[in-house]
C-alpha cells in the first residue's frame, strides 16, 4: 500500500489538474441557468460520465482505439481542439453556436463531459499514467479525480452563488477566451506533431 499511495497521489493531481472542474464551473453554471438543482445536478453526472467514460475506455484500450480507426494523436487533438475553441467563443460571446433546444437538457453535460473536461489533454494524461504504472494506479486516480469533479459540478451553483454573479461572468468570458486560447495551442500541436 505504501508504495502503491504515492503513485496514486501523482496520478490523482496530473488528472484534477488536467479535468480542472474549477475551470468549469462558470461555464456549466451559465450553460445550467434556469434549469431545476435536480437538472443541474443530472448535468453535473452526465458529464462525469462522459468524462469517465472516455477516461476508462482509452484507460483500458489505450493506442487500440485510434488504431482500429486509423486514427492518431494528432488528429485527435486537432478535432478536440476546434471543438474547445468553438465553446470558448461561445461563452466568450455570449453566443449559443448549434445548440438544439430539443436536446438543451443535455447539451452542459455532454459539453462540459468532453471536450471540456476530457479532452486531448487528458486523453494523453492516461494515456501516459497508463504506460508509467500500469492500470491499477491509474485507475484509482481517475475515479478519484471523477469523484472530485463531480463534487466540485455538483455544487456549482453555490460556489457560483459565493463568487457572485457579476464575477462569475466576467471570469466566464475571461476563462472562455483562455479556452479558445487552449484550444489554439492544442490546435496548434496537432498540425506540428501532423507535419
Amino acid at each position: 500500500m505504501q508504495e502503491l499511495l504515492p503513485g496514486i497521489l501523482y496520478a490523482f493531481a496530473a488528472l484534477f489538474i488536467i479535468l480542472d472542474p474549477l475551470l468549469s464551473v462558470p461555464i456549466f453554471a451559465a450553460m445550467t441557468t434556469g434549469q431545476t438543482a435536480k437538472e443541474i445536478h443530472r448535468q453535473a453526472f452526465i458529464a462525469v460520465a462522459v468524462a469517465g467514460g472516455l477516461m476508462y475506455v482509452f484507460l483500458f484500450f489505450n493506442t487500440m482505439i485510434f488504431d482500429l480507426l486509423g486514427l492518431n494523436m494528432p488528429s485527435f487533438q486537432i478535432a478536440g481542439g476546434i471543438l474547445l475553441f468553438l465553446l470558448g467563443m461561445q461563452e466568450a460571446l455570449g453566443i449559443d453556436i448549434g445548440r438544439c433546444k430539443d436536446h438543451s437538457k443535455t447539451a452542459a453535460g455532454v459539453v462540459i463531459g468532453t471536450p471540456l473536461l476530457c479532452g486531448p489533454g487528458t486523453i494523453t494524461t492516461v494515456m501516459l499514467l497508463t504506460n508509467s504504472y500500469g492500470l491499477l494506479i491509474p485507475f484509482i486516480a481517475i475515479t478519484l479525480s471523477l469523484i472530485a469533479t463531480w463534487l466540485v459540478l455538483y455544487f456549482a451553483a453555490d460556489i457560483q452563488r459565493v463568487v457572485g454573479d457579476v464575477v462569475t461572468d466576467i471570469m466566464g468570458k475571461v476563462l472562455g477566451m483562455l479556452v479558445a486560447a487552449i484550444a489554439v495551442k492544442i490546435v496548434f500541436s496537432g498540425i506540428k506533431l501532423l507535419i
